[in-house]
């Protein structure tokens, strides 16, 4: 099948018009998210914080997004994810107002880092509404269209510093209502509720997912894929600004150019996965984030050489997000909404310590290496665990390297089993 072929069959196998507008939730959530994080340097510059404090200020929103996924993935099994992801948008514009017109001191950016967080909530309900009505051959090409919302970095980093310098950063959360709303609309008019939610449950049955040892395997490998991936998008106008001296207007490009490959090799990732395997694609990109990571905490003396290792460092990640995302509604079918948020969490709540992490680093070391060596060390534990639960996982619930099987057999797909041994 030529990939024009390939294409038509994947937009008529499911409903695209809530793929894309999901795809525009999650991307202008993900550029709301990380605001305070695209205008750190003037935020900073304001209240004259110390690299531990502008560490912590850029951490929160990321730990307050990351703790508000899992309980509105278990919200939208009660209410459906349309209705989840409306009920969220209407909270940020309101968060945005707030901070448009009130915020005033360090502590009030704090405060704002928690509404911020609001919109880091977003990744489970965009992820399983738009891919809820693709079947399991383009889950990994549904998810990572769907996913590639994080591209929303990029559009915080660009816009919000020239906007800043401009009209004064408190302004930028006036000028974010407007996407935000226009997401809203379109969402409310265009998307619908996918058929492949199962039948609501008690509490109690959708919180089995925190024992089930998958998860936790999915929570590890994703800490590095994505966590390294919010941590590090988050804090690089810091880190350019501070480690190279880019004048805080211009230090946006050079984090986009970085970020926006993340955001394009979400989409290939899922692509490859649904055709070589998510299992074995991941074994690849995490080898490739512990090699450039450990690269990149050597801090070249020019910017650029950095610029080049954080590329493929990004690009990796990026595409592992992708594969992760292939194989979670493989293993958590008809929850996939609930499984999303929480490995979500998990992997936010592991990227809101690597900021905190280099501002420390930065503030009694004088360097930002330890935290780079950090996100060494976890994709080292993340290639260990991949290895052990590989064979397990392929003879139960996935084909060969993560592929997906035809069919779905009862004695073979329990959403939220025991753990398969």
């Amino acid at each position: 099948m030529s990939l024009l072929q390939e294409a038509k069959a994947f937009t008529r196998s499911g409903h695209m018009p809530t793929l894309l507008t999901s795809f525009l939730y999650f991307d202008f959530c993900f550029a709301i998210w990380v605001l305070n994080g695209a205008m750190a340097l003037f935020i900073a510059e304001q209240f004259q914080l110390t690299p531990a404090q502008k560490g912590f200020m850029v951490a929160v929103p990321v730990w307050a997004g990351a703790l508000m996924r899992f309980p509105l993935g278990i919200l939208s099994q009660y209410i459906g994810r349309k209705n989840a992801a409306l009920l969220e948008m209407g909270v940020i514009l309101c968060c945005l107002f707030f901070g448009w017109q009130f915020v005033s001191s360090y502590n009030h950016v704090l405060g704002m880092g928690v509404a911020l967080g609001v919109a880091g909530a977003s990744f489970g309900v965009a992820l399983s509404l738009g891919s809820g009505s693709f079947p399991a051959k383009y889950k990994g090409l549904a998810m990572g269209i769907a996913g590639a919302g994080n591209s929303g970095t990029v559009l915080a980093l660009l816009a919000a510093p020239p906007m800043a310098l401009v009209y004064g950063w408190k302004t930028v959360y006036g000028f974010a209502m407007i996407p935000m709303g226009l997401a809203f609309l379109l969402l409310l008019l265009f998307a619908r509720e996918p058929a492949d939610r199962e039948d609501k449950k008690k509490l109690g049955d959708y919180l089995k997912i925190l024992w089930n040892r998958d998860a936790w395997i999915f929570n590890l490998i994703y800490s590095v894929t994505f966590g390294g991936f919010i941590g590090l998008s988050s804090f690089l106008p810091i880190f350019f600004g501070d480690q190279y001296g880019i004048p805080k207007s211009a230090v946006g490009k050079y984090s986009a150019v970085i970020v926006i490959v993340a955001s394009v090799l979400r989409v290939a990732g899922g692509w490859l996965s649904d055709h070589l395997g998510g299992i074995r694609l991941l074994y690849w990109l995490c080898g490739i984030i512990l090699v450039t990571v450990g690269l990149a905490a050597t801090l070249p003396a020019n910017p650029l050489v950095t610029v080049a290792i954080l590329v493929v460092t990004f690009a990796a990640m990026g595409a592992g997000n992708g594969a992760v995302f292939q194989l979670v509604p493989l293993r958590f079918r008809g929850d996939t909404a609930v499984a999303s948020s929480l490995i979500g969490e998990v992997g936010a709540l592991a990227g809101g310590f690597l900021p905190y992490f280099m501002g420390l680093g930065r503030e009694h070391l004088g360097s930002f290496s330890p935290g780079f060596l950090s996100g060494v060390a976890l994709s080292a534990l993340a290639l260990g665990a991949l290895a052990l639960v590989d064979r397990r996982w392929t003879s139960s619930w996935v084909g060969a390297h993560g592929k997906a099987l035809d069919t779905y057999g009862e004695d073979r797909r329990h959403t939220f089993a025991p753990d398969l041994d």
